[in-house]
């Protein structure tokens, strides 16, 4: 059991003291590539903002458990995301503190999606740009579709790259063996 669940009233009057540690903020701050220097108020500040913001967090996490028909005395994961996905303020922490789903959910989401893949006509693409040819064949995106070049220089990929400066739509990679045809583009003399 927790030695010390009593909680923290908030302070009143501005102190010069923080319960976070100083120098580890300090050392967050650091490590932003962004940030040259930051001096010791700057820190302090920063510091006090982030108490501000915890206790917001967590009060408003906590309005959540008495809001529930059994409220507890402690703050879950599943609160904080429940606080996150209902306060506008805290929308910006969706990606941190998502909602979570048990694995049965997960199954089922997965089932529905592969149900609405299958009832697509051929030919059709979502907005990933993934999807299946009219020959049944997947079409694969953009970016599953690029050549990619081992250490050798050897095509990792069966498909060729777009040249976007050729005539031709698309071009080949260049072959150090003789070609049988010659090329479309020409270099054109610029004197007169």
């Amino acid at each position: 059991m927790p030695y010390n669940t009593a909680a923290i009233p908030p302070r009143k009057e501005a102190s010069g003291r923080t319960a976070l540690p100083l120098t580890r903020i300090k050392k967050i701050i650091h490590l932003d590539e962004d940030i040259a220097q930051c001096s010791n108020n700057a820190a302090f500040l920063i510091a006090v903002a982030t108490e501000m913001f915890i206790r917001y967090l967590a009060e408003q996490s906590y309005n959540v458990v008495k809001s529930e028909r059994k409220p507890r005395k402690t703050i879950q994961y599943k609160d904080l995301a429940t606080a996150v996905s209902r306060i506008d303020n805290l929308e910006f922490l969706s990606d941190v503190i998502p909602k979570t789903t048990t694995y049965k959910q997960f199954k089922e989401k997965r089932a529905r999606e592969a149900a609405k893949e299958s009832e697509r006509p051929k030919g059709q693409r979502t907005l990933h740009r993934k999807g299946l040819a009219a020959n049944g064949e997947s079409v694969m995106s953009r970016e599953e579709s690029m050549v990619n070049l081992d250490a050798n220089g050897a095509q990792s990929s069966p498909r060729p790259p777009m040249v976007i400066h050729s005539s031709r739509t698309r071009s080949a990679l260049v072959n150090e063996e003789p070609a049988d045809e010659e090329p479309v583009d020409k270099d054109v003399s610029m004197s007169g």
